[in-house]
């Protein structure tokens, strides 16, 4: 069973930097496409960025390209999201997101609580 938890979030200044976690406490994670998502107050959950299973293809949201890096450690079983040059718009609460073993297409089966990040002015 895929069990994700989210760690990293916090209030921050335009221009720093954080890097999110998100640990899987289940036995697939190296077969698991990993994703994060964020949703804003008011607005729809959107996609961030996705990494293969092996870690080899990663995809990113237009908004956070060249800004953002997602990178997975399977001995851990935990997948990061480096942001630097935050910016107001990038509040949010970010989501971690798996899809099931060796799948590629197709939805995000499992999800995490989210942890909360707040770019101040």
């Amino acid at each position: 069973q895929v069990q994700l938890v989210e760690g990293g979030g916090g209030l921050v200044q335009v221009g720093d930097s954080l890097r999110l976690s998100c640990v899987d406490s289940g036995r697939t994670f190296s077969r698991n496409m990993m994703g994060w998502f964020r949703q804003a107050p008011g607005k729809e959950r959107e996609f961030v960025a996705s990494i293969s299973y092996r870690g080899g293809r990663t995809v990113y949201a237009d908004s956070v390209k060249g800004r953002f890096a997602i990178s997975r450690d399977n001995a851990k079983n935990t997948v990061y999201l480096q942001m630097n040059n935050l910016k107001p718009g990038d509040t949010a609460v970010y989501l971690c997101a798996a899809k099931a073993p060796l799948v590629e297409a197709g939805p995000y089966n499992y999800w995490g609580q989210g942890t909360q990040v707040t770019v101040s002015s």
